[in-house]
């Protein structure tokens, strides 16, 4: 597997891992509509790229199909990366694919001035906080009821990894 910048033909695929409202909550926070549209799509990454820099990614595997996204930024001054959008071929989970692109993207981080990236995570959404974990990530802090879901308040919590807590990504 490799990382590579998202082009928008790479929208099929990861449009097509979202499957239902629930699942396209706890992936976004709503920062795009459901159902995940083409339009909204691009012009959401348009944004969150003028206002924070993030940066769209992909990962391929061997035969360059793509199996997972994510947004990336950097704030140089504190030169902590954030990571966003992390999703996986929903066919594909459970088989480590997110752990490998989550150590590609901060191996990548790390590379290029991190000395730290930070990614946010419902609790609620515990596959993919236990996959997080498993990539390196640690809890830093969870802030309680902060995001609402239907009838539901969601927890948030921030994970941290360090690169000197890291010999090898």
């Amino acid at each position: 597997m490799n990382i590579r910048p998202y082009v928008p033909g790479d929208f099929d695929a990861v449009s097509s891992w979202i499957p239902d409202e629930r699942t396209h909550a706890m992936w976004s926070a709503n920062r795009f509509r459901f159902p995940l549209t083409r339009e909204n799509f691009e012009h959401t990454l348009e944004q969150h790229a003028g206002t924070s820099g993030d940066r769209p990614f992909v990962a391929v595997s061997d035969d360059g199909t793509v199996t997972g996204f994510f947004c990336y930024s950097l704030n140089a001054e504190n030169k902590e990366g954030m990571l966003k959008f992390i999703v996986v071929n929903s066919e594909l989970r459970g088989r480590g694919i997110g752990q490998e692109m989550l150590r590609l993207a901060v191996k990548n981080a790390f590379e290029t001035g991190a000395e730290s990236v930070q990614l946010m995570v419902f609790p609620q959404n515990i596959r993919a906080k236990n996959c997080y974990e498993k990539a390196g990530f640690t809890e830093r802090r969870t802030e309680t009821g902060v995001f609402r879901y239907g009838n539901e308040l969601w927890d948030r919590c921030n994970m941290v990894i360090q690169k000197t807590d890291t010999e090898e990504v």
